[in-house]
């Protein structure tokens, strides 16, 4: 679905993969759980595309649910893959780029069950992502270090349209803007910055590894300790 001018959600996927069009052709942040490409290459049939068309895949982090189809969609279009240096050895190996944190004893084994069945078909990845790096995406598509989530979790902003692609660094649920918290956050302090960086960009939509898209919402946030309250104009489910 085209929700604003060149930017798709796709679809069935989860977590949230964007298609982004581009006159050189087509870019996908995240690749959703494993079984999603066939999802993806017929929704790029559906406006226009062909699977040669699709550039570059950029990987915010390498969990299973963002990460799972890279290496299917990877070997169907020959896109290059982008992602941060520490997602990259996660990628490469198949498994999770952080371990699963409880104090819990009883939630142990389940946290172990949970790594091993959510590894991964291993993909390489072209070229690592820095801070401050920009793609030719969307007028200059930015990579910034929002690690917390996991060690190298990285979003994209794109000044020029106002649009900020977070990943799991942020969240929309019910009308509150969340921060990566709880066991599947590999550093909350750094999480709980990242954020604030994010924030500070005074992005007009964000879009997030979960939730509606945010749209409109350019003067609507009010800071609220860990959460963040929002008036958007419109959600897209």
């Amino acid at each position: 679905m085209e929700f604003t001018p060149n930017i798709h959600i796709i679809p069935g996927i989860t977590a949230h993969a964007y298609l982004l069009e581009d006159p050189d052709g087509l870019t996908l942040i995240d690749t959703g759980i494993p079984g999603s490409a066939k999802a993806i290459l017929r929704y790029m049939k559906r406006v226009g595309y062909s699977p040669r068309d699709l550039n570059r895949i950029l990987l915010t982090h390498a969990d299973y649910d963002h990460a799972g189809s890279l290496a299917a969609l990877k070997k169907a279009t020959g896109a290059r893959v982008y992602a941060s240096v520490s997602e990259a050895r996660a990628l490469a190996g198949g498994h999770f780029p952080r371990s699963l944190k409880t104090d819990e004893f009883i939630l142990k084994p389940l946290f172990w069950l949970a790594e091993t069945l959510g590894r991964i078909s291993p993909a390489h990845v072209d070229e690592h992502l820095s801070d401050g790096q920009v793609l030719p995406v969307l007028g200059g598509l930015r990579a910034l270090d929002t690690r917390g989530h996991t060690p190298g979790h990285i979003s994209f902003f794109a000044p020029a349209r106002g649009i900020l692609f977070s990943g799991d660094s942020i969240l929309s649920k019910n009308n509150t803007l969340v921060g990566s918290q709880g066991p599947v956050t590999w550093d909350q302090v750094q999480a709980d910055a990242s954020v604030i960086r994010q924030l500070s960009l005074n992005a007009r939509i964000i879009c997030s590894g979960h939730g509606s898209v945010l749209m409109d919402i350019l003067g609507r946030l009010f800071p609220l300790q860990k959460e963040y309250s929002y008036a958007p104009s419109r959600l897209i489910p």
